[in-house]
């Protein structure tokens, strides 16, 4: 292969219509603009969404709704699922490398869902406060 060999797939370029080029090619005369009117001038059309100086669709609707960016980077684990692993030091890197959370958590937040029937210590793990009270009932304990 060769650089002054390559060339487009067929089909990916599409041949330009020419206009202007008599009665005969269906796009002579006007060129497909039809008469007079902005549309028909060179260079005169509106921007997009423009209603005719009515208030445009997309500033008549309610600006709704936010998606978070930091969402899928950030889990949530239930006390059901930590007692469920079977050790007593529990961190972030234990819990991607279990497959409780995905493996591009940044951080992970336990929740008081289900029941902890055993002490675990949990380091680096943010914990809601039902959730810390679980534990310490547990006889557990949460490090920072």
């Amino acid at each position: 292969m060769y650089l002054n060999t390559i060339q487009a797939a067929y089909g990916a370029r599409k041949k330009l219509k020419r206009v202007g080029r008599g009665i005969g090619s269906t796009d002579g005369k006007t060129c497909g603009r039809g008469h007079k009117g902005q549309k028909a001038r060179s260079g005169g059309y509106h921007k997009v969404g423009f209603e005719g100086g009515q208030m445009p669709l997309q500033r008549r609707l309610p600006k709704v709704g936010f998606t978070s960016r930091t969402k899928k980077f950030n889990a949530e684990v239930r006390l059901s699922e930590l007692d469920s692993l079977g050790l007593e030091v529990i961190d972030l890197q234990l819990l991607i490398d279990s497959n409780t959370i995905p493996a591009f958590s940044k951080t992970a937040k336990l929740i008081n869902t289900g029941a902890i029937s055993r002490a675990i210590t949990l380091k680096g793990v943010n914990v809601t406060d039902g959730a810390r009270q679980a534990i310490e009932a547990a006889g557990g304990r949460v490090e920072a």
